[in-house]
């Protein structure tokens, strides 16, 4: 099944994948973090899943959400009647359950369920027994109990649970499926269809509290939700995708573990949720991070998992096949340990934007801001493994510069304009000796461009951000150039790539990718910033017809297969979408700050209110 094929459900805590098919090929509880319980989306139904279908088998005849929620709605339309399946997770209480409510619209609908449990990402299979009417699976730490008002047989061999009935048109039959930890024993079961109204009710509710207006409203709503959904509850952090080790390459290794929040998605997602009229939700990711970075600057990591915490190791999942034979299957990350120095103007940059915007005092916010500098003035010359986690040799990358440029930048605003108290005078000297460095070593005047790092001949998407970030003014031609040459050396078939695979071995890594949907947004960007608004336009428009028959867009898009690949969904592309609409209803300004010409040589710092 393409990786299009799949829905999400969630509770805010963890999500699952729905195929068109029926089945549930993904789960993870009770974290998106946790071992998957449903694994066919990387082994097949072996490795666990739980379809429920009309007998007949023929492919689903249509999708949705119901209007303004996280309720899946999938329909079968077949000559002798038609049946709806509503899938969703109720509201976090004591535990989390999935519900499966078939309906009968027409007819007479013959039904199959089949329910695989395998702990352990598809490994291990649970002891199951009936028990107050309802079946019981336990295997060491986890248990489930599956509710219906049907007759549920189990097999122990091949460890499955099936059901067949039928129904017709009016009626309801629901499924429940609960988790909880094992000794702790059974909870109170949800109702279905209270659950139902609730979980309605709740995604209603939130999306209400939207303020965006505009065009492409029905895109930004959508990824409001989704973004919503990969958000983890009890802490704010935000996952960069449900799943783990699909592929950016189908058939290759280029397979990573998104379930974990990312500092670089930091400044974006704020501008995103704030644009959006969601300041609850971003003083609880401004809080995340603040927690989350506490401590010694030197020991700053680029992920952390949802709660904050620092160990990601990583490890290969030697038992499942992976997505469409792409081996490995990893959970960790092991670029958590790595050094990037963009993240420390990631961060700062967030936590000026959050004040900036009013989003509320925090006296520690600034502590922070003043250590992680301190540290930067003496690290940022180091060379790094740059935004895009290479696991080649470090380098000095130009928009890890450029980032660092932006911390300074930042932090002579916040004295300047917000009133802070700091070394402004030896802040400002940083930021002039940054700037010069980068459009010194970083630029080649032959080609009118910045490079990916330092000597290199080879560019790289993220150079797209400078106007964005502020560091030229969008009116000076190494922009422009910049912009021109990426759409030259970086496009395929329209879309973006983050860099080319080239003999350097700049990202450690065999094989290629395919093209990264958030760069192509950047590039939407530039372009309204350049004043091309209609090329701008055009390339939005063009990304959001990427997007699934739900409106869900993954990490990359293989332009020869005409397919979504990576990890899904992707918070960076929905952010994106947000943001790049925002800025084309704003007549263009994707900025975060406003930018002037220093009159020395172009440097560029900021000035007046900025355009975030």
């Amino acid at each position: 099944m393409r990786i299009e094929d799949y829905a999400l459900i969630g509770d805010m805590h963890t999500a699952a994948l729905v195929g068109r098919d029926g089945s549930v090929d993904w789960l993870c509880l009770p974290r998106f973090d946790s071992g998957a319980c449903f694994a066919a989306l990387l082994g097949g139904p072996k490795a666990g899943r739980w379809l429920l279908a009309p007998a007949h088998g023929r492919p689903s005849t249509g999708r949705r959400y119901r209007d303004g929620t996280l309720v899946l709605e999938t329909e079968w339309d077949a000559p002798e009647g038609c049946v709806r399946v509503l899938d969703f997770m109720p509201p976090r209480g004591e535990a989390p359950d999935v519900v499966r409510i078939v309906e009968g619209v027409r007819g007479r609908v013959e039904m199959r369920m089949e329910m695989v449990l395998r702990f352990d990402y598809g490994n291990v299979a649970p002891w199951v027994r009936g028990e107050d009417g309802e079946l019981a699976a336990v295997a060491g730490p986890n248990a489930t109990w599956l509710r219906a008002p049907v007759t549920l047989r189990h097999e122990r061999r091949p460890h499955r649970t099936t059901a067949s009935f039928a129904v017709s048109a009016g009626e309801r039959v629901p499924f429940v499926l609960t988790w909880r930890e094992s000794w702790l024993g059974r909870p109170d079961p949800a109702d279905p269809m209270d659950s139902l109204a609730g979980a309605g009710r709740m995604w209603k509710e939130w999306l209400g509290r939207c303020t965006y207006e505009g065009e492409y409203e029905e895109a930004v709503r959508s990824s409001l939700l989704t973004l919503k959904a990969l958000t983890y509850a009890p802490t704010g952090g935000l996952v960069a995708a449900a799943t783990t080790s699909l592929p950016e390459q189908l058939g290759g290794p280029r397979n990573w573990d998104y379930r974990y929040s990312w500092l670089r998605d930091a400044t974006f997602t704020l501008q995103a949720l704030m644009r959006a009229g969601y300041d609850e939700e971003a003083t609880a990711w401004r809080d995340w991070l603040l927690r989350t970075v506490a401590g010694d600057p030197a020991d700053l990591q680029i992920m952390y998992t949802i709660e904050g915490a620092r160990r990601i190791p990583e490890w290969t999942v030697g038992w499942l096949p992976g997505y469409e034979g792409s081996r490995p299957v990893r959970v960790g990350n092991a670029a958590s340990r790595q050094f990037q120095l963009d993240v420390y103007g990631e961060v700062i940059d967030c936590l000026h934007l959050a004040r900036e915007e009013g989003l509320g005092a925090d006296e520690q916010a600034w502590d922070v801001q003043c250590a992680l500098m301190e540290y930067l003035e003496g690290a940022w010359k180091e060379p790094d493994n740059g935004l895009w986690e290479m696991r080649g040799p470090r380098r000095d990358f130009t928009h890890s510069k450029i980032l660092a440029w932006v911390a300074a930048d930042r932090m002579v605003s916040a004295v300047e304009r917000q009133g802070m108290d700091g070394p402004v005078a030896r802040w400002r000297a940083l930021r002039e000796e940054i700037h010069h460095d980068v459009c010194t070593r970083g630029y080649d005047p032959g080609r009118t461009t910045f490079t990916q790092y330092y000597g290199s001949k080879g560019l790289d998407a993220a150079l797209l951000l400078i106007p964005r970030l502020g560091f030229l003014p969008i009116d000076d031609p190494r922009v422009s150039g910049t912009v021109d040459a990426v759409r030259r050396e970086l496009m395929e078939d329209g879309f973006v790539l983050r860099y080319r695979q080239k003999a350097d071995d700049v990202d450690g890594l065999p094989g290629g990718e395919g093209t990264f949907v958030a760069c192509s947004f950047w590039l939407a960007d530039a372009l309204a910033l350049l004043g091309r608004t209609q090329e701008s336009r055009r390339l939005f428009e063009r990304l959001l017809s990427l997007r699934n028959d739900v409106g869900l867009l993954s990490e990359e898009y293989d332009v020869t297969a005409r397919r979504q690949i990576g990890n899904v969904p992707q918070a960076y592309s929905h952010v994106s979408i947000v943001n790049t609409a925002a800025a084309l209803a704003r007549g263009g300004d994707a900025r975060t700050p406003r930018a002037r010409r220093h009159p020395a040589d172009g440097a560029a710092v900021t000035g007046g209110k900025g355009g975030r």
